[in-house]
C-alpha cells in the first residue's frame, strides 16, 4: 500500500544486467544511489522486499556501483536498526572493508557513523580491521589516511581505554610518521584525544606509558621530523587544554 506494485516491480528490474544494454549502462548506480529513500518510504518493516536487490548491487561488478552502497551504508543502518543492521548489513560493510580504495573510503568517511550504531561486542571486532586502512592500493593516496586519523578521533569514544591503548594508539603512532605533513598533523590532533581519553577516564598509567613512548619515538629521535613532530605534539595539547581551560571559566 506505501508503494504501487508495478512501480516497486519497475525498481528492482534496475539490476537486471539486460536494462543496462537497453536503456542505460549506469542504470544500476543509479538503483544502488535511489535505495536509501525507497528503503526510508517502505519502512524496515518492508525490508524483505529490498534486500535481495541490495545484495546484487553490492556485488555488482561495477566498482562505482559499490562505491554509492558504501558512501550510504550509515544510513541504510539508521533506518533498518541495530537488529536488521547486524544481519543483513554487516557482512557487506565487511566485504566493503576489503575492497578496492575508491569502495573502502566510503565506509572510512563514515566509520564512525555505522560502527556506533553497532551493539558493543560486535563493534570490537572491528579494532583488528582499523589498522588495514593505513594500508592502501596507491601510497600516494595521503587522503585516506588523513581521512582516517579523522575518524579515528571520533571513534575513541566507542571503546574503552584499554582498547584505545592496545590497537588504536600503534595506528596513531604510525600515522604521525606519515611522509604526508598534512596526515601527520592530524595525527598529532589524534594523539592528544587519546591522551585526553586516558585521562578523563582516569586510565592515567596509560597515559604515562603512552608519553613515554612518545618522548622516546620522538622526542630522542635521531632525524630532526621525529623531533619536530614531539614539538608539533606539545603545542597541540597546549592548546587544547588552553581550550578546556577557557570553556570551564
Amino acid at each position: 500500500d506505501i508503494i504501487p506494485q508495478p512501480l516497486l516491480d519497475q525498481y528492482l528490474s534496475m539490476t537486471d544486467p539486460a536494462r543496462a544494454q537497453t536503456v542505460d549502462t549506469e542504470i544500476a548506480k543509479h538503483c544502488a544511489y535511489s535505495l536509501p529513500g525507497v528503503a526510508l518510504t517502505l519502512g524496515r518493516q518492508n525490508w524483505h522486499c529490498l534486500k535481495d536487490t541490495y545484495e546484487t548491487l553490492a556485488s555488482d561488478v561495477q566498482w562505482k556501483v559499490r562505491r554509492t552502497l558504501a558512501f550510504s551504508i550509515h544510513e541504510l543502518a539508521v533506518i533498518l536498526g541495530d537488529q536488521l543492521t547486524a544481519a543483513d548489513l554487516v557482512p557487506i560493510f565487511n566485504g566493503f572493508l576489503k575492497d578496492l580504495d575508491e569502495v573502502r573510503i566510503g565506509v572510512l568517511k563514515h566509520l564512525y557513523d555505522f560502527l556506533k550504531l553497532l551493539h558493543a561486542d560486535k563493534r570490537r571486532e572491528y579494532l583488528y580491521q582499523l589498522q588495514e586502512f593505513v594500508v592502501t592500493d596507491n601510497s600516494r593516496n595521503w587522503r585516506f589516511r588523513y581521512e582516517l586519523a579523522e575518524q579515528l578521533i571520533l571513534i575513541l569514544e566507542l571503546y574503552n581505554p584499554n582498547d584505545v591503548y592496545d590497537y588504536l594508539r600503534h595506528i596513531a603512532l604510525t600515522l604521525c610518521s606519515d611522509k604526508v605533513s598534512e596526515v601527520r598533523w592530524i595525527s598529532f590532533k589524534l594523539v592528544v584525544a587519546i591522551l585526553q581519553k586516558f585521562y578523563a577516564n582516569n586510565a592515567s598509567a596509560l597515559g604515562l606509558n603512552f608519553i613515554n613512548e612518545l618522548v622516546v619515538r620522538f622526542r630522542h629521535c635521531s632525524k630532526w621530523v621525529g623531533r619536530q613532530a614531539f614539538a608539533f605534539i606539545c603545542q597541540v595539547g597546549m592548546f587544547s587544554l588552553c581550550i578546556s581551560m577557557c570553556t570551564l571559566n
